[in-house]
């Protein structure tokens, strides 16, 4: 299970495509978050490039848990598929991008 909620990777996605996912805003974002959502939002980029599958979810964050070694901000930063990773990690998962990107609309 993710320890970051779909709105905060939502959020992310936009932000990296409005701006790139090497702004500042982008970087503040990811830097706010807690330890446990930034070991997510890294193993979700994991599951999205294919490193692991969505059945090694566990085992993904574990792995992003220990070999933390730089800001995650700076990590993901310099992921110019960031984006695509993203939403391809939710699409493993089965989470609709689409759909969580409505539903955030609707919210606002």
């Amino acid at each position: 299970m993710l320890d970051i909620s779909i709105g905060k990777v939502v959020r992310i996605i936009a932000l990296a495509r409005e701006n790139g996912s090497d702004n500042p805003h982008v970087r503040d974002y990811i830097s706010g978050l807690n330890e446990d959502e930034q070991v997510s939002l890294v193993a979700l980029v994991w599951i999205g490039r294919e490193s692991f599958s969505a059945d090694e979810l566990d085992e993904a964050q574990d792995y992003a848990r220990q070999e933390r070694v730089a800001p995650t901000e700076d990590y993901l930063a310099g992921m110019p598929e960031l984006v695509t990773f993203l939403e391809d990690g939710m699409d493993a998962l089965g989470i609709n991008v689409a759909d969580a990107e409505d539903h955030l609309r609707v919210r606002d």
